[in-house]
């Protein structure tokens, strides 16, 4: 066992040592029989170091912060008065100065236990009970703060472990059409292969680089969107329909990266715009200074329609995704119509 007291310890055993020695020396002006007052001084400091180690480095952490309360009082208010009856024993070799200190003026004699007697010696006995109570609080009152930092510690790397994994979980079915996409373009010679290849790049570079960040500017994010909607688009020259009407009157509003794309990935694999007759999407994103509105809706396939299950991070994960980075900042509505499904996304961007 370490006997040399911890810093918190040794604050303490400070503290509770100046509060009932050093002021009771100065306010006593008792100079004419100072050395008797350093002598029960120093005893009493003593008493409240020894009260205050054993409380803050072996009570305490044995038995207090391990579930063992009840123990614990026992044993404390035991040394307490173990301490006290020690430093108020007579026949102690320092005994002398504290009956001579007691009985000077009142014939020296010594006094038999009287009631006037034992009040003097609970009255003796508060500094010590006083700094056995006061170090225990203090030293709950830290250590509950610092577990408080240890679960927030733990509910921030717990939220970044699971952001990490979300944003993480990209769409491969998406990227192996969109290269073969952008690849039947460059074997048909087209002029729109180099742009669309750059999209893809562009896309999987903000992926890679920008998403890292807590937020993005909404720009980029809606530049994300475009270009993933426009490489879902060249599964047909004859073209899809899909309506899209984004507000980008505020490109520097910040908000959590890849947070609107499920939503828009989720309408094209499951609307079957493939039919160019029945199958559509609606697309809409709307500003404000203090908020963006965000809505999708597509069409529902007629019944017997079954799509592949791969790609996307999905409607729940990005459920719990607003959940962690906008708590009570947000308003999610997913609905099924007869003949269509719609989202309602709204984002108080106070909160980002």
């Amino acid at each position: 066992m370490n006997f040399f007291p911890k810093r918190n310890t040794l604050i303490q055993i400070l503290f509770w040592g100046g509060l009932w020695v050093l002021i009771p020396m100065l306010w006593s002006g008792d100079w004419d029989h100072f050395d008797m007052f350093l002598v029960r001084s120093l005893i009493m400091f003593l008493g409240i170091l020894a009260v205050v180690w054993v409380n803050m480095e072996v009570l305490l952490p044995r038995y207090f912060f391990s579930q063992k309360q009840g123990l614990y009082v026992a044993l404390g208010l035991g040394m307490v008065l173990a301490i006290i009856l020690l430093i108020e024993w007579d026949g102690a070799p320092w005994g002398e100065y504290f009956y001579r200190a007691s009985n000077r003026g009142k014939g020296g004699g010594r006094q038999e236990m009287s009631p006037f007697r034992v009040m003097k010696i609970l009255g003796g006995a508060m500094p010590y009970f006083t700094a056995f109570i006061g170090s225990a609080l203090f030293e709950i009152a830290r250590f509950a703060k610092q577990k408080e930092k240890e679960a927030a510690d733990y509910r921030s790397e717990k939220l970044e472990a699971e952001m990490k994994f979300l944003k993480s979980q990209f769409n491969p079915h998406f990227l192996f059409n969109a290269l073969n996409n952008v690849y039947t373009l460059t074997v048909i010679k087209s002029d729109k292969a180099p742009d669309n290849l750059l999209k893809l790049s562009g896309m999987l570079r903000y992926m890679l680089y920008d998403c890292k960040a807590d937020t993005v500017p909404l720009g980029k994010e809606i530049e994300y969107l475009r270009h993933f909607i426009d490489l879902h688009l060249l599964k047909d020259s004859r073209g899809l329909n899909v309506r899209i009407d984004l507000d980008e009157s505020r490109p520097d509003l910040k908000i959590a990266p890849m947070l609107l794309l499920p939503f828009v990935e989720n309408a094209f694999k499951h609307s079957r715009i493939e039919d160019l007759e029945n199958g559509w999407i609606s697309i809409s994103l709307k500003t404000s200074a203090k908020e963006v509105v965000f809505e999708v809706k597509n069409s529902l396939p007629k019944a017997g329609f079954t799509k592949d299950k791969v790609g996307g991070i999905g409607l729940e994960n990005v459920k719990r995704q607003l959940e962690l980075l906008y708590p009570g900042h947000h308003e999610l509505k997913i609905g099924k119509q007869q003949d269509a499904f719609e989202v309602y996304l709204r984002i108080e961007m106070s909160a980002s």
